[in-house]
């Protein structure tokens, strides 16, 4: 089971979903097609297993955070190892806890992440409401920044900076009074890193989770009994 793991993420890092078949992994590892149903039912029981498998190096990478004594700091950095991994493989994205009876890792992971917010000391909805944001945010930008690049960067005609100022040209020629928002941010756009962008991104989130926190802490202190 590890070679057939192994040799399938090695087969999606290259060339993504579309290209993992049966047969093509089985020539791969030298077998028939056959050898593969020995060890998973389907196509999508192997990307399952697939995208839980590359989670088990995060899983020991975040081991540390779970003693932090801030359990905000902690979240942050648990999501930035999940956004590393999960950004360095876009197909990651469409299967991370998909199925939980072939993701042990990836729940194991979606509890580190609650973990931390259960010292918050939220109530059960805040507590979800609070985790499924913060991976949320974590897989869907990652998915976002690992799509494939534009047809004419992909090809080489353009490079990226030469795409993106086309894109502002564009921009710059619409009405600033239909569209005030892009003419305000046109620079920092035509110049933004992505990974910068995610941790802004998280950060206001996290900060949000903080303030909610402490909005907790100081209705809980009202409502004890008085000494």
């Amino acid at each position: 089971m590890e070679a057939v793991l192994a040799e399938t993420i090695r087969l999606l890092d290259e060339a993504g979903e579309p290209a993992l078949t049966f047969r093509t992994l089985a020539a791969r590892l030298g077998g028939g097609v056959g050898s593969i149903y020995w060890y998973v039912q389907s196509k999508e029981e192997l990307l399952d297993r697939a995208a839980d498998h590359v989670l088990e190096p995060v899983l020991d990478e975040t081991e540390r955070f779970v003693q932090d004594d801030d359990p905000i700091r902690a979240i942050r950095g648990i999501a930035l190892a999940l956004f590393a991994a999960a950004a360095d493989r876009p197909w990651l994205s469409a299967y991370f806890l998909r199925n939980t009876g072939f993701q042990p890792n990836s729940l194991r992971l979606f509890e580190r992440v609650g973990g931390q917010v259960l010292r918050l000391r939220l109530t059960p909805r805040q507590s979800f409401d609070a985790a499924s944001a913060v991976i949320g945010f974590v897989i869907g930008l990652a998915a976002d920044i690992g799509r494939q690049p534009p047809a004419e960067v992909a090809a080489g005609n353009v490079t990226r900076e030469q795409y993106m100022d086309g894109v502002v040209t564009q921009w710059r020629a619409l009405d600033r009074t239909e569209f005030p928002f892009l003419h305000t941010i046109l620079d920092v756009f035509q110049a933004h890193d992505d990974v910068e962008q995610f941790r802004a991104g998280l950060d206001l989130l996290l900060d949000g989770l903080r303030r909610q926190a402490e909005r907790a802490r100081i209705e809980r202190d009202d409502q004890s009994p008085q000494r």
